[in-house]
């Protein structure tokens, strides 16, 4: 292999740097915002890079406050009901559309044609309306349950495993449930991992189901919270945040994001060792 020359190696370093700069300096001025006191804020003019005496005050009213913990609740709830029921339905599908049934072929049109064919805000709107679940949890969840690139690389990634194991256990007598659960299911950990982070990301980012379903404040996730509160400029008060006297806006917000943003870039490490096996496997076998 040829060795790459001096500049074209200092070129690649540079961008790198530069990439990973335009990354890390935004979240490290959220976070220190997030830790900076009042006078320190007010000085910086809005935005703290390295907090001189930080402090967990936004962070303890935020998460003794009523509205901001019950968000977080309601999102937990949504993201973790909701990626259990979508890898249940998506798993299922994935498994059934990879064996030779009647009827696949047209079941899989049917499943790539939504790709292309999206049914619209006002009849997905009315749906929801008709089945009576506006105001409620699962209008957050259910609309979400499948999707037809996570149904196709599964697909895929099922249709990859060697047919003479699931040959070889159907010969011993078992079902297809039994060979989904004892056969397919260990081997597929790589996709079922990824399948999952990508619904996860998807519940937990979720804010615009909410902001058509929902009208009632006590079920907002924490993302509506974010976009009320946050992006869109209002101040969360001492009586909405339910405390006395509240730490300065600023850094309620920046921590506001800070949670929002946490769990879901704390579970990316543990999960990166799968995504080229699960995914890029299944993507070149689809």
């Amino acid at each position: 292999m040829e060795k790459p020359s001096l500049p074209l190696t200092i070129a690649k370093t540079f961008l790198i740097v530069a990439v990973s700069l335009s990354i890390i300096v935004p979240m490290l001025v959220v976070v220190s915002t997030s830790l900076a006191s009042g006078e320190q804020i007010s000085e910086a003019g809005g935005y703290v890079l390295f907090p001189t005496d930080p402090t967990l005050e936004a962070y303890e009213t935020i998460f003794a406050s009523p509205l901001v913990f019950r968000s977080l609740g309601v999102s937990i709830f949504v993201t973790v009901v909701g990626t259990l029921l979508a890898l249940f339905v998506t798993i299922c599908m994935a498994y059934a559309l990879s064996r030779p049934v009647l009827g696949g072929k047209f079941m899989l049109m049917a499943i790539i044609l939504t790709l292309f064919f999206s049914p619209g805000l006002i009849p997905m709107f009315l749906m929801v309306k008709q089945l009576g679940l506006l105001n409620s949890i699962w209008s957050l969840i259910l609309p979400g349950v499948f999707a037809g690139f996570n149904f196709i690389v599964m697909r895929s990634f099922f249709m990859g495993i060697p047919s003479e194991l699931t040959e070889a256990a159907r010969i011993d007598g078992a079902s297809d449930f039994r060979i989904l659960r004892t056969v397919v299911l260990p081997l597929s950990k790589a996709v079922i991992a990824v399948i999952g982070l990508f619904y996860a990301v998807g519940f937990w980012n979720a804010f615009f189901n909410a902001m058509l379903y929902i009208n009632d404040q006590t079920l907002w996730p924490i993302q509506m919270i974010l976009r009320s509160y946050v992006i869109q400029g209002t101040s969360l008060t001492a009586d909405q945040l339910g405390v006395q006297q509240a730490p300065p806006p600023q850094s309620i917000k920046m921590a506001v994001v800070v949670v929002a943003l946490a769990p879901i870039v704390l579970v990316y490490p543990f999960l990166q060792k799968y995504f080229s096996k699960g995914v890029i496997t299944g993507a070149i076998k689809g």
